[in-house]
């Protein structure tokens, strides 16, 4: 944190927003910290996802990262951040393609009328700028980790389908929050039938700080067999997820969950997805 700026990091500290109070994760997280975390457990490839920085820092971001990887082999990806509306976003996309690592970007769009649960003041995928600066995408190679709210889903399914060149990979199963599941269904069911999507699931905390394994179950499986087990991807989603759980109870509730799967869907479920999705 002394290198890069995290505003979502930074106080004043409150609990009102989607994530709560995130005060606890306010330090420096760093690769001996995650294998700390994910003691136990054989973790042999991982990908970092934009986490946030000041948008200013976005490819300072990524030169850090980058430069782990060339002298510790880790992080195997990398997944920058780029705001897509920026009418400099191209030379932002040229510069993070040039690093080894990179493999996509992602701009986080979740957008609600509750204002305790938005996390932009506007839904961009109504917004022009947006629009053009997701299709340069192709052309640096790049795929997009989408993090969306389901009533947005059927929206970027459309904007999906007008690339069939650029991967998507839809982020927390789709953060299906509220009672009425509907809604969450029919926008993974627009998704699933563009071969070129895919989901990750993580997050459970997104959708209650509380959750057990019981509670996210049909949500897990629901996910699962919307998609394929060949086109999601189990995630930990930390250090995030330390605002809700250890690094063991989610993975342990996904290895609970598939326990009756054969082995090569839970092969594609724990690695293979995001071998694929993020060419590891």
């Amino acid at each position: 944190m002394e290198r890069l700026r995290y505003p979502w990091l930074t106080p004043p500290f409150a609990d009102a927003g989607p994530n709560g109070s995130v005060e606890a994760i306010a330090s420096d997280y760093t690769l001996a910290d995650y294998f700390h975390d994910a003691a136990g457990y054989p973790v042999e490839k991982i990908v970092h996802i934009d986490a946030g920085a000041h948008p200013d820092d976005a490819l300072n971001e990524t030169k850090w990262l980058q430069s782990l990887a060339d002298t510790g082999g880790k992080p195997n990806a990398i997944i920058a951040f780029g705001a897509l509306n920026s009418p400099d976003i191209e030379p932002l996309l040229a510069g993070h393609a040039e690093h080894a690592n990179v493999r996509g970007i992602r701009h986080i769009l979740n957008w609600h009328a509750d204002p305790k649960r938005t996390y932009t003041p506007s839904n961009l995928l109504d917004d022009d700028a947006f629009a053009y600066g997701y299709g340069l995408l192709a052309k640096y190679n790049l795929s997009f980790d989408i993090q969306i709210y389901p009533g947005q889903m059927k929206q970027a399914a459309a904007m999906a389908a007008k690339h069939p060149d650029i991967p998507v990979i839809l982020n927390h199963m789709g953060m299906p929050i509220g009672p009425d599941l509907r809604e969450w269904r029919e926008g993974l069911a627009a998704l699933a039938p563009l071969p070129h999507t895919a989901v990750k699931i993580s997050g459970m905390g997104f959708i209650d700080r509380r959750w057990t394994t019981d509670s996210v179950r049909p949500l897990i499986l629901q996910t699962i067999e919307t998609f394929g087990p060949d086109r999601c991807a189990f995630a930990s989603d930390f250090p995030t997820d330390k605002l809700f759980n250890a690094y063991g109870k989610a993975l342990d509730a996904y290895d609970e969950i598939t326990k009756d799967f054969s082995a090569d869907e839970r092969d594609s479920l724990f690695a293979g997805t995001a071998e694929r999705l993020y060419r590891l």
